[in-house]
Parts: structure tokens; C-alpha cells; sequence
């Protein structure tokens, strides 16, 4: 090894060791702060399905580790710099859903009493007429075999996807829906986004699966699956071919949901998005 730059191995365990002998009580909130900053990243690439970018992060932290030690230069404080610098640019690639997760703040009642207060609530009242609005036009939709796509947005969704779309911000109805959806209709072949009480665009392309799924998986099923796949969303699914109302949710997907199920699921999202304070 280049003397300059790196140390001979042997001398590995005196750069250990300097941990120890050069020990100061600021490495103790180092340390701290490193465990939380731990498991801020890891909590938030797993809530976000970044699996790839767990391993990435896994990788940088260790590859820093063992070239640290091996440099001349190693200090202890640099190490805890490094790995700042880091975690921060993984935080940076989820800012927006931070930021919700911030906003919103945890969650102290149950859902039943949480329902049972929001359905007194005017926040409340609009979930529940854009969820029936919904379930409606799904349900005619599935009955006369016409195929849609919907997209439940949180609003951090890539910026090319909404902008593949026509933009409508208009309110959330089964009978626009439905109109959006007729065969040979303009925006017919894309996907709905929908971002709260409003049906924000049409028509928008979404990224495909690249996972094996069976034939019958249609580009429509594909399109679903694989937006929830680089984004925080949730997509409802209906063939063309045979009506099937499906729902995707972290890239999993749930086939043959009736109305019931699909209030339910409805109802995750709107408990998400509908709060006093925001809407």
C-alpha cells in the first residue's frame, strides 16, 4: 500500500484502538445521533419500499467503515461526518413524504373512534361522498366491462407522471368518472389520478412491472402495479376483459374486491388524506 495515503494492515487495530484511548464523552452523542439518523433512513426508505436503496445505504456505510479504517487519516469524527452526510441524501430523496409524516403527526385513536369523529367532521362528510362517488363508478364500470385505471395519490407523485395527463382538478363525481372512462373516449386508455376531494388529471402514463405476473396481467394491471412500485400510492384496477375490480397497494396486488372491501380500502387512504388541519 501507498504509505502516504494508507496504513499497513497490522496497524488496522491502532486505528481501532485510538477509538478507545482518545475516548471523549462527544463521542457518546455522536453515537446517539448516529443510531437515530439509523433508523430515521431505515424507517423511512422501508415505509417508502426502497428495498434497492436499503442495500445502497447497507453498502456506503460499511464501504466508509472499512476505508476509514484503513486510511491514515482515520478519526472518529470523521466517520460520524461521513455517514451524516449520507443518511441526509437518502432523507433528501423522500423530503415530501417526511415532511407529511411531520405534518400529520401520529396517530393516538383507534380507527373506529377516528371514523366515528370524522364522520361528524366536515372532512368527514367529503370522504365519504368522494369514497361512494368512487365505489359507485367502479362498480358500473365492472358491470358493463369497462376497463380504468385510478391512482390514489399523496400527492408525491413523480412530476413526468401528472404531467403525461390532461389536468382537471375538478370534483371527485361517478358520473365524470365514468365519462372518463367509455371506450373511445379521449382520455380513456390512461390512468385517473386522484389527490384528495379532487380528480386532479387524466390520461396520465405510469411506469410499467418489470415482475413476472401472469399473461391475463394486462399493461393496464402492470401500469398499476408499477407505479405503487416507485411511489407512495395506491392504484384500483378494473378489466376490460372480465370486469374484476382490483386493488394495489406497495406493489401487491388484491384481485375479485367487492364493494365492501373496496369502502374499506377507501377508507384507509381518506383517513390518511382527510384531517381537520390540511383539508
Amino acid at each position: 500500500m501507498n504509505g502516504l495515503c494508507f496504513v499497513e494492515a497490522g496497524d488496522v487495530w491502532n486505528n481501532i484502538a485510538k477509538v478507545f484511548t482518545e475516548f471523549h464523552w462527544t463521542f457518546v452523542c455522536e453515537f446517539l445521533m448516529l443510531v437515530v439518523m439509523f433508523y430515521w433512513v431505515f424507517k423511512t426508505l422501508q415505509e417508502n419500499n426502497a428495498g434497492r436503496l436499503i442495500f445502497a445505504y447497507n453498502f456506503l456505510v460499511i464501504a466508509g467503515g472499512v476505508l476509514a479504517l484503513f486510511h491514515d487519516g482515520f478519526t472518529a469524527s470523521g466517520y460520524f461526518l461521513f455517514i451524516t452526510i449520507i443518511s441526509m441524501f437518502f432523507l433528501l430523496l423522500f423530503s415530501i413524504e417526511i415532511k407529511r409524516g411531520i405534518y400529520k403527526g401520529p396517530r393516538i385513536q383507534s380507527p373506529a373512534k377516528e371514523s366515528a369523529a370524522k364522520s361528524k367532521s366536515g372532512a368527514g362528510i367529503r370522504a365519504d361522498e368522494c369514497i361512494s362517488g368512487i365505489v359507485k363508478a367502479v362498480q358500473n364500470l365492472s358491470k358493463n366491462n369497462i376497463g380504468a385505471l385510478i391512482v390514489l395519490s399523496n400527492g408525491n407523485l413523480p412530476k413526468e407522471i401528472v404531467e403525461s395527463g390532461v389536468s382537471l382538478n375538478a370534483k371527485i363525481s361517478n358520473q365524470l368518472i365514468e365519462g372518463i372512462f367509455i371506450p373511445k373516449a379521449p382520455l380513456h386508455d390512461g390512468a385517473m389520478i386522484i389527490y384528495g376531494d379532487r380528480i386532479q388529471t387524466a390520461g396520465c402514463f405510469l411506469p410499467l412491472t418489470q415482475r413476472d405476473f401472469p399473461k391475463d396481467y394486462g399493461t393496464r394491471h402492470r401500469a398499476g402495479i408499477g407505479v405503487t412500485e416507485v411511489a407512495d400510492v395506491s392504484t384500483i384496477i378494473v378489466s376490460e376483459e372480465t370486469g374484476i375490480v382490483s386493488v394495489v397497494r406497495r406493489g401487491d396486488i388484491t384481485r375479485y374486491v367487492d364493494s365492501e372491501s373496496l369502502k374499506r380500502f377507501l377508507r384507509d387512504y381518506y383517513w390518511k388524506e382527510f384531517n381537520a388541519e390540511k383539508k
